[in-house]
């Protein structure tokens, strides 16, 4: 049984409390940290713009080895801190993730760099614009997506030069990360939790993921997109349960 307290980072257009309704449904009492993502809500910047830089300052906040549960990007962003922290992190959950969001030519689960290039052009002239599309593909699929969109916008970071200055950063860490070649360092046990209907992260990322990490086990959930941390929190709190308890 793991008994390290969990931290927890949302992903791109979110702020921490994304993951408030599964911790609402864990049934023990587990110590919970949540981590807002660099420059975002009041949180301090990160030292620069890419997914090491993320992942030095989410370290920094944390004083303990903790089991590191992320969301899209904040999934992304643990498995760097894991990768260049391992003290710290003594299991990872990984929800809605991938090793690369935008697609290449030896890598086609992710979006189409000509979308990706669209969304940070669109994001320089109207920030609210891009995220209302971005909240509407992350509740692509998912038979609760009414619900979920209302859901997600009352998670909104908020409007603000550093906010918007976070979030521009997020899209250039989105549009350059792979983490393919060094998922062989990542040795930790590993829980992934995906959405069967992900329209950015699709399913076919995850199960690769899961077949290249040493110590990994992947749940898929039908009937769920992108957001099915907030669709089915229920099912994400057993998860994250049996895996400690396992």
């Amino acid at each position: 049984m793991i008994a390290a307290p969990l931290a927890l980072i949302p992903g791109w257009g979110a702020r921490a409390q994304v993951w408030e309704a599964v911790v609402a449904h864990l049934s023990e009492p587990l110590a919970v940290q949540l981590l807002e993502l660099p420059g975002v809500g009041g949180t301090p910047g990160a030292a620069g713009d890419t997914l090491a830089h993320w992942a030095d300052a989410l370290a920094a906040r944390l004083t303990q080895p903790v089991v590191l549960c992320g969301w899209s990007l904040g999934a992304m962003v643990a498995m760097e801190v894991a990768r260049r922290h391992p003290a710290l992190v003594e299991a990872l959950v990984l929800i809605a993730a991938t090793p690369r969001f935008v697609a290449c030519a030896d890598w086609p689960h992710g979006l189409d760099p000509d979308t990706v290039a669209r969304f940070r052009a669109g994001f320089a002239t109207d920030p609210q614009a891009i995220l209302r599309r971005f909240r509407a593909l992350q509740v692509m699929g998912d038979s609760h997506r009414r619900e979920l969109a209302a859901a997600l916008e009352s998670c909104h970071p908020g409007r603000s030069s550093e906010s918007d200055a976070a979030l521009a950063e997020g899209l250039r860490i989105l549009a350059a990360s792979d983490l393919r070649p060094c998922l062989g360092e990542l040795v930790v046990r590993t829980r992934i939790v995906h959405g069967a209907n992900d329209s950015l992260m699709p399913e076919a990322a995850a199960r690769w993921l899961a077949d290249a990490l040493p110590d990994a086990r992947l749940t898929v959930l039908q009937d769920s997109g992108h957001a099915v941390l907030l669709s089915r929190p229920h099912e994400c709190a057993v998860l994250i349960e049996s895996f400690l308890d396992g």
